[in-house]
């Protein structure tokens, strides 16, 4: 294969995120994918979300959406954007589970209600009864070749298992904790991390990923560590209101505990991101979001966290003006 793994990794790692993934992927990333025979298919299965993890899949700018679609893997089965219904598209569900076992790659958005019996998520009927989220995921995922759990819902939970939980969501893992799986975080994740992440299943297996199942390459740094306002928490200048100049720690920023790239990869192309728009990060990549241990999106961090990040000078260069989050 023309493109090794650590070239894969250059390109679809920091050394290009401040362009997303740019052109490089539609001139060696997707080439080198092409050229690697087989598309896989993939079953997109959707439990308790808002759909926005497929939206930003969709907004995929290199390769386009479409390319992915049609010339990189074979999606045979996402309720949102497939022309069948009913008991045709069921049967793409059940054909999967019959004739194409340890062959498929499963990808789950959304959580998993588990109160009721899985009542609050179904799609689809046998025998005239509904079938659960619980239940379909439970199939197909036994019968994956790997899982996919893409967005923070499907990952850990999300949204819909913060408190009080009244419908008993839970992530993919607590479901399969035996199943292989890759989580990609974030509400929703970067179009980049998830085609990034389809990319490297196909040309070189499973990435190497933290404790957390993410991949490291695009969740291994802290938000923090790159962050543009970074240079006023070091010199104590903290934002009292969104939109102030200032580091955003005050306002509830989740920067010292989030993993992932955004603050150098950006959205829309590079042109934004949370800080940069003025509003704190919400870590919406860790699993601990929405509640944050009660502190929900915009509490402050506990005190003690901003003493354990990681800074620039040494320790005993820290700024004597910090002396107020002490």
């Amino acid at each position: 294969m023309a493109l090794s793994r650590r070239k894969f990794l250059q390109l679809i790692g920091g050394s290009t995120a401040a362009v997303g993934l740019s052109h490089l992927w539609l001139t060696k990333v997707a080439q080198a994918i092409m050229e690697n025979p087989g598309h896989p298919p993939v079953i997109w299965f959707q439990g308790q979300g808002c759909t926005g993890c497929s939206v930003t899949t969709l907004n995929a700018a290199y390769p386009e959406i479409a390319q992915v679609l049609t010339e990189i893997i074979s999606l045979e089965f996402h309720a949102t954007v497939m022309a069948s219904a009913g008991e045709h598209a069921v049967k793409v569900l059940d054909d999967a589970l019959q004739n194409q076992k340890g062959k498929f790659i499963l990808v789950v958005e959304g959580s998993i209600p588990t109160a009721a019996a899985g009542a609050y998520s179904t799609m689809g009927e046998r025998l005239g009864k509904p079938i659960t989220a619980l239940d379909w995921v439970t199939q197909l995922g036994q019968s994956a070749q790997a899982i996919l759990n893409v967005g923070t819902c499907s990952a850990f939970g999300g949204i819909p298992a913060a408190k009080p939980n009244p419908t008993g969501a839970k992530s993919v893992k607590e479901i399969l904790p035996q199943a292989t799986m890759i989580n990609l975080p974030g509400c929703p994740p970067h179009p980049d991390w998830i085609i990034g992440t389809i990319a490297h299943v196909l040309l070189y297996g499973l990435p190497e990923l933290d404790d957390q199942l993410r991949p490291k390459v695009f969740y291994g740094g802290l938000i923090h560590e790159n962050c543009e306002r970074r240079f006023y928490f070091e010199n104590g200048q903290f934002a009292q209101d969104f939109g102030d100049e200032g580091c955003l720690f005050e306002l509830g920023c989740k920067g010292p505990l989030a993993h992932c790239d955004v603050s150098i990869r950006g959205w829309n192309g590079g042109v934004n991101w949370c800080c940069r728009s003025g509003g704190p990060c919400i870590g919406c990549t860790e699993p601990t979001y929405p509640d944050h241990g009660g502190q929900g999106l915009y509490g402050m961090l506990d005190k003690s966290t901003i003493l354990q990040i990681p800074w620039r000078k040494a320790d005993t260069t820290k700024p004597k003006n910090l002396v107020k989050l002490t």
